[in-house]
């Protein structure tokens, strides 16, 4: 069984499509009006993919993942649960041992509607077990004001929560100091999701005109000043 002991951290609200969303510092969306988690980008079984190919990657982080994501169910209870893309990494990541983990996390929360939009990593590694009853569709999915997708693109009929880009900035400090942090991206057409999965890695987000960057750090999310 999953077990829960995760302190969740402090959300940072901000209005999208004239609807107010949630930040998470979990690396997920929260939309509290219908009730709707988002999550991009799990890659379950990564480091699974990895051992085959012979690299001694940890293992674990499946249950990890799914332990995070658990722990947000149970917070807050959402009506839906929607995947953005890239549930699983690959076809390597059908070992027993993921599967095992997810059958158990899906039968603690059975009684969930989810909903995966596929994305690059899912052409791949097939949509994820009939048993474990998560609907797929193609994108673009609509859930009016929004549209949910895999990629980051704009759609006339919605505002866009995507994944796919794992996003991540670096924050400069004194003399040489740097830290790596993933971030959320919003622009005037579209919001891109940091990976949920650990084990994942990032895209470097360039600051610009139009784009506000949303540093997650310590158990919380804030705004990035735009430079000067």
């Amino acid at each position: 069984m999953i077990q829960n002991k995760i302190s969740l951290g402090r959300s940072l609200a901000i209005e999208c499509a004239g609807e107010t969303l949630c930040l998470l510092p979990e690396h997920a969306v929260w939309w509290p009006a219908a009730r709707v988690l988002w999550v991009a980008d799990l890659h379950l079984g990564k480091a699974a993919t990895f051992r085959a190919l012979g690299q001694p990657v940890p293992s674990g982080t499946t249950r990890e993942n799914l332990a995070r994501l658990s722990a947000l169910l149970d917070h807050y209870q959402p009506a839906q649960l929607v995947f953005l893309g890239d549930f699983l990494h690959a076809p390597q990541a059908r070992t027993p041992s993921v599967l095992k983990a997810l059958a158990t996390w899906r039968e603690r929360h059975s009684a969930l509607p989810c909903i995966l939009v596929r994305g690059n990593h899912d052409s791949r590694a097939g949509d994820p077990p009939a048993a474990l009853e998560i609907q797929t569709v193609d994108e673009p999915w609509p859930m009016d004001p929004f549209v949910a997708c895999h990629y980051p693109q704009q759609i006339s009929t919605g505002f866009v929560i995507a994944g796919h880009l794992h996003p991540a900035l670096t924050l400069r400090g004194p003399g040489r100091d740097r830290l790596r942090l993933a971030c959320f991206s919003v622009e005037p057409h579209c919001a891109v999701l940091p990976a949920f999965g650990e084990f994942t890695g990032g895209w470097q987000m360039a600051a610009q005109a139009g784009r506000r960057l949303y540093a997650v750090g310590g158990q919380t999310v804030w705004r990035v000043p735009e430079p000067r």
